[in-house]
């Protein structure tokens, strides 16, 4: 199943790793946000990889 909806929790530490794993989905700011409107399920593996290497552990997202 692919991805349909991506957010980050609260804790953030604004480390930026998300960003730079997937910029087409997450944008830093003083912490990081998702960007709206992306089709996720193109960058599926991307938003895996930074919701597994997320150190605060706040990144989620549903298939």
């Amino acid at each position: 199943m692919a991805i349909k909806k991506v957010w980050i929790e609260d804790g953030c530490t604004g480390c930026g790793m998300c960003e730079d794993s997937c910029p087409a989905v997450f944008l830093m700011k003083d912490t990081a946000t998702v960007i709206e409107g992306v089709n996720y399920a193109d960058y599926e593996d991307k938003i895996k990889e930074a919701a597994d290497n997320c150190p605060a552990e706040v990144i989620k997202y549903s298939e």
